[in-house]
């Protein structure tokens, strides 16, 4: 099966739900903490496939980290992660 790339290097994304450390994100103690909230904006810096299962999209995306909108470290993300439509996000907070 083929995947069909969503989104593009240089993209503008936000996270379309609150993402969540699956466990594999260094620099976080808690395996279940918060990385980044339903909503918040960041760009596509880079795209792949998971090493498992070459049919799932994994994008890198550097979001916005601070009020200055400066960028924080990648975070990979799967396609139904992210959304272009601002305001689509859910929010569950």
């Amino acid at each position: 099966m083929e995947t069909a790339q969503q989104y593009h290097i240089g993209d503008m994304v936000f996270a379309a739900e609150d993402i969540f450390n699956d466990g594999g994100m260094p620099g976080f103690e808690d395996e279940d903490a918060l990385i980044v909230p339903s909503g918040l904006r960041g760009v596509v810096v880079h795209f792949g496939v998971a090493e498992m299962d070459e049919t799932r999209e994994i994008y890198l995306v550097q979001f916005e980290n601070g009020p200055d909108g400066s960028l924080g470290a990648p975070i990979g993300c799967l396609p139904d992660e992210l959304t272009q439509e601002i305001g689509s996000a859910t929010v569950n907070r």
